[in-house]
Formats: C-alpha cells, structure tokens, sequence
C-alpha cells in the first residue's frame, strides 16, 4: 500500500468500512477527476479543429491526422516503459508532471508550426501515459477498503467517459470567440494550475508526517524488471491486461467505422449520426458508472468476474447484430448495448486490477494504460483488413474475433481469483 494511504490526514475517509456514497467520494476526489478530464480534452482540441488546425501548418488533412498516432505510440512506449516508476514516487508528484508535460504540450501546439504539432501530439501521447494510472491508482490509495478504492478507480474513468462524450461541444463553443489556438492556450493554464496544485498536495503529505514510511516503502520495494515479474505472478493480472487490451481494440476498430457503416447501410449524413454518436457515447458513461456501483456494493449480488463474462458475451453478440442489421430501430438499441457491454467490461478490469495488484496497481494499471493504446490501433487495422476482404461482415468477424478471445482471457482471469476473493 502507497505511503498516500496512510497519511492520516489526508485519507479521513479511509477508516470506515463501508463504501461511501458517489457524492461524498466525488468531495474527495474531485481534482482527480477534474485532472483526469483535462487530459482528454488536447486531442479532442485536435481532432474537432483537424481542418483548421492542418490549414495553418501548411500541411494536408491526411498528413495531419497521422500525426495523432504518434501520440498513441509515445504512450504505449511511455506508459510501458514508466509502469514500475509510477509506485515509486508520490502519485500526486507523478499527476504533476503529466499535467506539465501537457501544459507545455498544449503550448507548443497553439503555435501552429507543423514540426511543433507533431511535438504535441508525442507529448500529449506520454504526458496522458503517466497522467491517467497516476489519477486512477491515487484516488483508490485514498480508501483502504478494496471495494471503496476500486470505486473511486472506476468513478475517474466514468469522469473520461463523460468528458469524451462532452469535450467536442464545449471546446466548440469557446472556439467561437478566440479559435482553436486560444482553446489550447486555455487548456495549457487550467494544465499548468493542476500542475502546481498537485505538487502543493505532494508537499503538503510530506509535512504531515509521512517521510519515513516513503523511505521504508522505498526500500522494500523491488527493482524495476522484478516489479515485472512480481506482477506478473500476481493472480489472473496477466489475462486481465489481456482482456483491456483486446476488448479496447474490437471497441476502437467498432468505432473507426461506425460512421461510415450507419452512412451506407442507413443513409446518415454526419448531422443526424451525431445521435448515434452521442447513443453510445451515453451508454458507455452510465454502463461505466453503474457498473463501478454495483461492484462496489458491501455484497455485490453478481462478482466481477462473473459480470465480466457476461457484459463481454453482450458485447459480442450486440457487435456482431449491428453489422448485419438491415433496420435502424435494431442498431440503435444495439450500438447502446455495445457501448454499455464494453464499459462494463471496462469498470471491471479498472476494478479487479485495483484489488488484486495492491503496492503495485500503480505498474497495473500503466501496463494497462498502454496496452489499450495498442489496442486502438490493432483495433482499427484488423478492422480495415476485415472491412476489405468481407465488407461489414468481415468487420464483424474481425472485431467479433477479438472479442471472443478476450472472452477466454476473462475465463482465464475468473479461474485465477485469489483465495481472499472467492
């Protein structure tokens, strides 16, 4: 357990046994939250304004859309190569500096130079691989109780899911009276302030009393290949990872063509598919939430295991009926099945691994991070191939596929539950 944890003054809520309610929890993790929406809105910023954002670099629409996946492989490299560090130093230490690497980021970006964009999205890519498991594992080193600490895990992942389904809007409105540079210079303040407060938090534990269990941590902790191995040995952690990995994947390539699938097969021009959008946008924010409840529950009536399996098997069967649905009154309830299957799957992987790794849920949920990173280009590319050689049936097949395997996994991971959990 984290030296965060034990800091008296800092975890009053943290003594009581029984889970405290979403609002009370929110009091307490709000800059958590507030850190881990910031996040994601620069490549929001990104994406909305690709056009305008291409026209002032001088550069072509395709060139500039490429360079976004530079930030999905800075994070997959990062979070990767950053897993063990992430429970060696002060989470809230750990939150600042990606809030710094962000603010900077955000920065470079407003400029508009093509060579400084392609520095954005490298250092927006690595500021969020440390950024997001430093949130996620210091709001749930808040709480002793396991099922309160993955409570609070799952409760700044619900915080993302809403900001993706609002961020577009609201960086749009704002871009009215200043543009897209004058949105990324916003967010590089509220970055840089977040910064800031974050490393007064980091102090301010220092100044309670917590010095010398930060230095028997320390020492007890191991090295950095054996952090590794340790979780690696840990129950069902490996098939877990596994599990985030491809269901991001089927989830990421599902949506790289959802557009284009509502389009032909219905005729939805880009106005009328932001419905469709916002659907399974809502669905995966209240499946997030409601499932990071129901497992938080003193006595879940369902175990997360087992929910998994079953939010996976929806999953698949939803995504595999909406590629074949001829009727737009079948692939709506579908799309929002598919949305709240994943996110249900999602809450309990965030949950499992924040139970099960302990001192080192830090390293988990960086190597998890990283993973769904390859996972969203793993997802679209098998998603192409299967689009090219079979249409949307291949599609189906190809994403299906990867579903079914992170089905296995999950059997995998539910065979491996450790004795304190059956």
């Amino acid at each position: 357990m984290s030296s965060e944890t034990k800091n008296p003054a800092a975890n009053a809520e943290a003594s009581t046994d029984a889970v405290p309610g979403d609002l009370r929890m929110t009091r307490t993790l709000w800059p958590f939250m507030l850190a881990s929406a910031v996040g994601l809105v620069p490549f929001t910023i990104f994406s909305t304004f690709l056009v305008p954002i291409a026209a002032a670099s001088d550069s072509g629409v395709a060139a500039m859309g490429q360079l976004r996946g530079l930030g999905g492989l800075a994070a997959l490299a990062v979070g990767t190569a950053l897993a063990p560090l992430i429970d060696r130093v002060r989470k809230d230490w750990a939150a600042a500096g990606g809030l710094a690497v962000l603010a900077l980021s955000a920065a470079l970006g407003a400029t508009g130079e093509f060579l400084l964009l392609a520095a954005f999205c490298l250092l927006v890519g690595a500021g969020t691989a440390v950024l997001n498991p430093a949130l996620t594992a210091a709001a749930a080193d808040r709480f002793d109780n396991d099922a309160a600490a993955g409570r609070a895990a799952t409760l700044i992942t619900a915080t993302q899911s809403l900001t993706a389904l609002l961020a577009a809007p609201l960086v749009a409105l704002p871009a009215v009276l200043w543009g897209w540079q004058g949105d990324l210079w916003a967010i590089a303040a509220v970055a840089a302030v977040l910064a800031v407060l974050f490393v007064l938090r980091g102090r301010r534990a220092e100044r309670a009393g917590d010095n010398a269990e930060v230095g028997t941590e320390k020492t007890a902790r191991p090295g950095y290949l054996a952090s590794f191995k340790l979780l690696g040995a840990l129950p069902g952690v490996v098939p877990l990872l596994f599990v985030a990995m491809l269901r991001t994947a089927a989830f990421m390539g599902y949506l790289a063509y959802l557009a284009a699938f509502y389009d032909e097969r219905f005729g939805l021009a880009p106005g009328p598919f932001a419905i469709v959008w916002t659907l399974s946008g809502t669905s995966f924010f209240l499946g997030n939430l409601v499932a990071g409840r129901l497992l938080s529950a003193e006595r879940p009536k369902v175990s997360s295991e087992r929910l998994m399996t079953l939010a996976l098997l929806v999953a698949l069967s939803a995504l595999v009926g909406v590629f074949f649905a001829h009727s737009l009154f079948l692939a709506l309830p579908l799309t929002a099945l598919i949305g709240a299957g994943h996110a249900t799957v999602a809450a309990c992987v965030t949950t499992l691994l924040v139970r099960r790794c302990g001192s080192l849920r830090g390293t988990a949920l960086s190597l998890n991070a990283a993973g769904m990173s390859f996972g969203v280009f793993l997802g679209a590319g098998l998603g192409g191939v299967g689009l090219g050689l079979g249409g949307y049936p291949g599609t189906a097949a190809a994403l299906g596929g990867l579903t079914l395997v992170a089905l296995v996994f999950a059997r995998v991971a539910a065979r491996s539950t450790p004795a304190t959990e059956e």
